[in-house]
């Protein structure tokens, strides 16, 4: 497994050997020793999976968890072809209002890591794209937060030859601007204590109903 920084601080790309044989491929998403060299530091406990099936067209996203109690997110792409997209939306970062995206799919076998107070957006490029997710903390509804993907500011780069399909959610989610002028997005500095605190055993469950993403 390879590694590669993103343009916005502390995320990474993750690219995944493959073994093939005349039954199919084997790949392994994570492997513990190559993201603990590239981020200095084990996998966050993990405290909840998650598994989204989009038709071709869908975006899902700017998606994000207050801080506190933030979370961080490992994405892969397990079946189809995504565009992901990492948004930094932590006021005081050195790449604020920054982007950067990985194409995943089952030729290049790459995920992502999202630190804590990341925004993640992803478009599905083909019909049944399978997203898994593990993440730092349970879904808890009041605590997740969106902006809008469609953002002129941001300008995020979704493919010309795709038509948008948002849940009501994401439709109507605010801008970046929106959201700093009323006090919604993370602080850098603390989204990088919460940072150095994952590792630690996960939360109580919550009741997920309701989930999605």
């Amino acid at each position: 497994m390879q590694a590669r920084k993103l343009a916005v601080h502390g995320a990474f790309e993750f690219t995944s050997q493959t073994f093939s044989d005349d039954r199919g491929v084997f790949v392994a998403p994570f492997q513990q020793q190559t993201f603990q060299a590239a981020k200095g530091g084990p996998l966050f406990s993990v405290a909840q999976s998650n598994h989204s099936v989009s038709r071709r067209g869908v975006v899902r996203g700017i998606h994000y968890t207050a801080a506190p109690p933030g979370a961080a997110k490992y994405v892969y792409c397990a079946s189809g072809r995504s565009l992901d997209i990492v948004v930094d939306i932590r006021r005081g970062s050195p790449t604020y209002g920054t982007w950067d995206t990985v194409l995943l799919d089952q030729t290049g076998f790459r995920s992502v890591y999202l630190p804590v107070g990341v925004g993640h957006a992803f478009v599905a490029l083909t019909d049944h794209t399978v997203m898994a997710y593990l993440t730092s903390a349970p879904y808890v509804a009041e605590q997740e937060l969106a902006l809008s993907p469609l953002d002129p500011a941001l300008a995020l780069p979704l493919p010309d030859d795709i038509d948008p399909i948002l849940s009501e959610r994401d439709g109507a989610a605010l801008t970046l601007a929106q959201a700093a002028d009323r006090g919604l997005l993370p602080d850098f500095a603390l989204c990088q204590e919460l940072e150095a605190r994952l590792g630690t055993p996960a939360q109580a469950p919550h009741d997920l109903t309701g989930t999605r993403t």
